[in-house]
């Protein structure tokens, strides 16, 4: 009889093994082709990084998936594919997922992807898991009652959750070490609650997420000598997404629905506040600017080691409660949400994440619309008449 716990401890360490062997192999492959980010305005690094991790990633996950093929085959250990009591998942749909996303990143890191061809490339992967099943399934009726059937409607809204949650790993990366650490407390927690939820197939493919992602961190904590790039970004998020899905498709009640979220809530509050501070700055959605949880930590006196440790704390408390959650009866699950939520929120509105650091000015003198920022004087300009327009509150220079 093969102890429970043997399969996962070989997943995880056949992933973090092969992500560690192969990360310097990445780091030359990204230097030879020229995906290499260089610094700027925009960027923290100081000096020029490869970014092409996301392969060591990608060999990371495909290695423990070798592994538990050969474990389950001849070792007999137990079969993780195992059919949903509502929807058949086609795991070989979902492999041909995982590689369109990884092949998606991987062009975006050497070409520059133009966002439409990004976007186009997440929603292709999208489509391929949902086409092999991975949908989400009837929802529990939180005050009684039948389930709620999403009917058509749970295609598209599949289809727009895996693409979200793509880009919330991408969006957060940032610092050396930061989305690595977020993956891998993520996943090691969705690995927890799917292994309590009998879901094999999830707990396999998150365990393996938390070896790729530790073994990866080796080289990008700070001082990071390689960044995952969205290669590795997209990766670990689409396969977030997928954990968080192979549960919901089986167990459809409303809090397996709303936990992954609740994991994810730094990256999701980083990416609803940058598109918040771009509306009412007047600029593009997909502008970047400095506003992100990070940079407002720096710009608060933190270094990049200590902005990364505190957005470590804040998730791993977002994670445990999470796990608190799926152990307690309704009411105090509400509470507990709510509790997070609130605590998560105001330390965001602290970092003051929903205020634009770029906007639209018209000089008169020139006649020309430009972007400004904080260090620029027609911030202020521009900033006054959006607080006489009450779409703006007084904030601090730098």
């Amino acid at each position: 009889m093969v102890p429970i716990w043997l399969p996962y401890l070989c997943l995880f360490v056949a992933s973090l093994v092969a992500t560690l062997a192969t990360t310097p192999l990445a780091r030359r492959i990204a230097v030879r082709v020229g995906a290499v980010d260089y610094p700027n305005a925009r960027r923290i690094n100081k000096t020029p990084i490869p970014r092409m991790g996301g392969i060591a990633i990608f060999c990371g996950i495909v290695a423990a998936f070798v592994v538990q093929y050969l474990g389950t085959t001849y070792l007999g250990w137990p079969v993780v594919l195992v059919p949903s009591p509502r929807l058949e998942v086609n795991y070989w749909l979902l492999v041909l997922a995982f590689l369109v996303i990884f092949a998606t990143g991987l062009l975006d890191d050497r070409y520059s992807l133009k966002p439409l061809q990004k976007l186009a490339g997440q929603v292709l992967a999208a489509v391929l898991a949902v086409v092999g099943g991975l949908v989400i399934g009837d929802i529990s009726n939180p005050l009684g009652g039948p389930f709620v059937s999403l009917g058509w409607l749970a295609y598209p809204v599949t289809v727009i959750y895996l693409v979200a949650y793509t880009n919330i790993i991408n969006l957060i990366d940032g610092l050396d070490g930061l989305a690595a650490g977020i993956s891998a407390l993520a996943s090691l927690t969705m690995f927890v609650l799917s292994v309590l939820a009998g879901r094999l197939d999830a707990a396999a493919l998150a365990i393996a997420v938390v070896g790729s992602s530790l073994g990866f961190l080796r080289y990008n904590f700070h001082p990071a000598s390689i960044f995952m790039g969205d290669s590795g970004a997209l990766t670990l998020g689409f396969a977030l997404g997928a954990v968080s899905l192979l549960s919901v498709t089986r167990f459809a009640g409303l809090t397996t629905i709303i936990v992954p979220l609740v994991i994810a809530a730094v990256p999701i509050i980083d990416t609803f506040s940058a598109i918040v501070r771009r509306l009412r700055g007047h600029v593009s959605i997909g502008h970047a600017d400095r506003g992100h949880i990070h940079h407002r930590l720096m710009a608060e006196g933190f270094d990049q080691r200590q902005a990364v440790l505190l957005m470590y704390a804040w998730t791993a408390l977002l994670c445990v409660g999470s796990l608190v959650m799926t152990q307690v009866d309704t009411i105090p699950r509400i509470v507990i949400f709510v509790l997070l939520l609130v605590a998560s929120f105001a330390f965001a509105w602290h970092l003051r994440l929903f205020e634009p650091v770029l906007l639209h000015h018209y000089d008169p003198k020139t006649g020309e619309d430009e972007l400004v920022t904080p260090a620029d004087d027609a911030f202020e300009e521009e900033a006054e008449r959006l607080r006489e327009r009450g779409l703006g509150r007084r904030r601090g220079r730098r």
